[in-house]
């Protein structure tokens, strides 16, 4: 007896969920996906439903359980269609764990790199050159501040991407499928790991004072960096091909019986989209912020020890790991910079372009106004990647960091400069007292022992030598006289 009831709801919900129904029933569609500034809780689609048509999670899963494996974001998929971040969940503690021994020996390498800075007797070059290896450990002591506190801005952010991806079938009568995401999200996990080991492995070969071990506690960091960078192209990815089907579809609908309802349909859409940019840089504000701030000073002081290396020593080993490090932080930054434009670009002027094009004069005066009104849309909520205010993120960010670089880089190399030039001072000056005195010294007498000073001077450095000479007074001119200080002088050999 409930088998036919069964099948009925199956074939309603066909109908439901097909293009005839996209067409004629606009306002009750836009409700079931919306944006959370419309959306209504009491309104909640089918779980089954949005699970079925969740092809992003499906294509980018690998990613996210590699994020729960190394502990740097613990979501979770706690029902169909829904993702959520608790603090007491079993991939929080789990996380919380991984992070605690983890930090035991990040601290141990911090500790050891930091205690190789503080020796005594280094240039101030090499002191610059061990802040890189020390700035590289930062951002694992930051993660739970950066990443977890925004656990559930994230976990908002995958719903919202659940959400719109019936939202659009409802709307377009087509499913998104991300072809080959799946592989590309693959090939990019492997190759995290693959990145990181093998650039902390050519510093252990290039740069003298790193030991084996300590490369260790940099594997898990690059990683997470790494994938950090995977994660903004997948996404950003992701939405420029949304992006450019909308507009293919949005030429259909303004060829359709009645585009001002289909229009208002992909204004919607659309808006949905360009809140899912701005979560995106929301969610993870603390890591990206971050991210580039690392990036900044890392390529600055990397970017300072090539050239003062080359400077001074000529081409070596030591310029080739420094510049390893500096082409690696800016080949991320522009990885990341560059996929935000092109998301920017696709969601923003070519639909713009698209709805300059419409021919006005020849639809009804409730499509001209649904184009308006996308207009409007358009301008009201530029499609930016902004990390929560910090920044945005586009090219305009490279153009940016280059030239703070390059500033700093310019400071840097002044107060070098002027470290030398106090050098050379002090060196001549050396070489003037000892050519006044010729090779003659002012001896002192102190309480029966003389003391002699003299300077002299070592590739071009003035070093202070004392010298202190045992000479016992055989003599004395006036038995009146107290023992005190007494000038002479001594010939030298």
């Amino acid at each position: 007896m409930n088998q036919p009831s069964k099948k009925n709801d199956q074939i309603q919900h066909t109908n439901y969920l097909g293009p005839e129904y996209a067409v004629y029933q606009r306002t009750n569609i836009v409700k079931i996906a919306a944006s959370p500034s419309v959306y209504n809780p009491d309104d909640q689609p089918d779980p089954d439903l949005l699970e079925q048509y969740d092809n992003f999670y499906q294509t980018t899963k690998s990613l996210l359980v590699l994020f729960q494996i190394m502990g740097v974001m613990p979501i979770e998929r706690s029902a169909k269609g829904k993702t959520t971040f608790r603090w007491l969940s079993s991939t929080s503690i789990y996380a919380y764990c991984i992070f605690a021994g983890e930090t035991i020996f990040v601290s141990m390498v911090f500790r050891e790199r930091l205690n190789l800075i503080l020796q005594p007797g280094k240039r101030f070059d090499e002191y610059i050159y061990g802040i890189i290896f020390l700035s590289i450990l930062i951002p694992h002591f930051m993660l739970p501040v950066a990443a977890w506190t925004n656990g559930a801005e994230v976990a908002k952010f995958k719903n919202m991407w659940t959400r719109f991806q019936l939202k659009y079938f409802q709307v377009t009568g087509t499913p998104i499928i991300f072809r080959n995401l799946s592989l590309i999200t693959y090939t990019l996990c492997i190759m995290s790991w693959v990145m990181g080991v093998a650039v902390m492995l050519a510093q252990f070969y290039l740069q003298t004072d790193m030991l084996l071990w300590h490369t260790f506690g940099y594997y898990h960091i690059l990683a997470m960096l790494n994938c950090l960078c995977s994660l903004w192209f997948i996404n950003c990815t992701a939405k420029g091909r949304v992006a450019v089907w909308m507009v293919q579809n949005l030429h259909k609908a303004l060829e359709s019986p009645d585009p001002a309802n289909l229009l208002g349909a992909y204004r919607d859409l659309w808006v949905d989209l360009s809140h899912m940019m701005q979560q995106l840089g929301k969610a993870y504000s603390g890591m990206y912020s971050m991210y580039c701030l690392l990036i900044l000073l890392t390529t600055i002081v990397a970017s300072y020890g090539s050239v003062t290396e080359i400077m001074d020593q000529g081409l070596s080993f030591k310029e080739a790991g420094l510049f390893i490090i500096a082409f690696y932080c800016m080949t991320l930054l522009y990885v990341i910079c560059n996929e935000a434009h092109h998301a920017s670009r696709k969601m923003g002027p070519q639909f713009r372009e698209t709805l300059l094009n419409v021919n006005l004069s020849a639809v009804d005066q409730r499509t001209r106004q649904e184009v308006n009104m996308f207009l409007t849309a358009i301008d009201k909520n530029p499609p930016t990647m902004n990390l929560n205010g910090y920044a945005n993120v586009n090219r305009k960010l490279i153009s940016s960091t280059v030239t703070s670089i390059v500033t700093y880089l310019v400071m840097l190399m002044q107060f070098r400069l002027t470290l030398m030039r106090n050098a050379q001072l002090a060196a001549r000056r050396a070489n003037a007292s000892l050519s006044s005195g010729n090779t003659t010294t002012t001896s002192q007498v102190v309480h029966g022992q003389i003391r002699v000073e003299h300077s002299t001077t070592a590739h071009g450095v003035g070093t202070w030598i004392a010298l202190q000479v045992d000479q016992i007074i055989s003599e004395t001119k006036d038995a009146d006289n107290t023992p005190g200080i007494q000038y002479g002088t001594t010939e030298s050999s």
